[in-house]
């Protein structure tokens, strides 16, 4: 059936794009991703087939959003370790020396500044919190006042004063290793690092020796290199470290609306039309 096949729709990553299976498909038109990171893809390859690419980024970014925003609070509450001690059987009554981090107040900052960071600083504002940001791309004056974002040139700049550091950025090879031991360094001993893009962003061995060294204070992660985790791995040995399954874009509607932009973008690319969200390679 290669013949017939015009468009693929990527589920999870699946099925996996390579040489041979476009060489096996000589009408593919458009492939259409079911997220907004692209990097299990080689773009380059695929748009030398003459093959359009998208992804989904208007389905994705609230809920992705509300992703960062519950890890913030989570961390800032210790509410898994405290859950654990809610249900343990020996529960009697809860530590006084307990305590969180009061986010009202606390310095934000965010690394990425697309459709998804700029709206985690949308809640970020409602939670009364001071925002900083970073991006390759300043944001139009208008944008930044709306949230009460202020721009920070040089990322050292915002590691130094965050509270909370999210990192809401695409995996590419400048990307890599973006946060590592010196940026781990850089950020406030109580800091919290928060991560919803992807693991590799991170040097997870500098973030395992920051947080077992007391360089920084915790981290809060939807997102590691490899998904799942070796079950030895340090991370999950952790009082001070969340970790969640990829959760980002796992909500009910937000299903429905990756397929629909999906469709969209495929329905596009086979009328002959400009792909909605159509992603070049760089």
């Amino acid at each position: 059936v290669g013949k017939k096949v015009q468009a693929i729709y990527l589920w999870w990553h699946k099925p996996v794009i390579n040489e041979e299976l476009l060489q096996s498909l000589p009408n593919l038109k458009v492939i259409a991703n079911s997220g907004v990171g692209m990097d299990h893809l080689d773009l380059k390859l695929v748009a030398s087939f003459g093959v359009k690419m998208a992804n989904a980024p208007r389905a994705v970014s609230s809920s992705t959003a509300d992703t960062g925003m519950a890890l913030l609070l989570a961390s800032a509450r210790r509410l898994v370790e405290v859950h654990n001690i809610s249900i343990s059987p020996s529960m009697e009554y809860c530590e006084a020396n307990i305590l969180g981090v009061k986010v009202a107040g606390a310095t934000l900052g965010i690394i990425g500044m697309g459709s998804i960071g700029y709206k985690v600083a949308l809640r970020a504002k409602a939670f009364e919190m001071n925002i900083l940001y970073h991006n390759r791309t300043r944001r139009k004056a208008q944008e930044e006042q709306a949230v009460g974002a202020t721009y920070c040139k040089k990322i050292d700049s915002l590691l130094q004063q965050a509270d909370f550091v999210m990192v809401v950025v695409s995996l590419t090879p400048q990307t890599h290793k973006l946060i590592g031991k010196r940026e781990l360094e850089l950020m406030k001993p109580t800091a919290t690092f928060i991560n919803i893009s992807r693991g590799a962003v991170v040097d997870q061995e500098a973030l395992v020796a920051a947080l077992q060294t007391g360089v920084i204070g915790a981290a809060a992660l939807d997102v590691t290199s490899p998904e799942p985790l070796p079950r030895d791995h340090p991370l999950l040995t952790l009082k001070n470290v969340i970790i969640t399954p990829h959760l980002g874009i796992k909500t009910d509607k937000a299903s429905y609306m990756i397929t629909e932009e999906a469709v969209e973008n495929i329905l596009a690319a086979l009328s002959g039309l400009p792909l909605p969200s159509e992603v070049l390679p760089s």
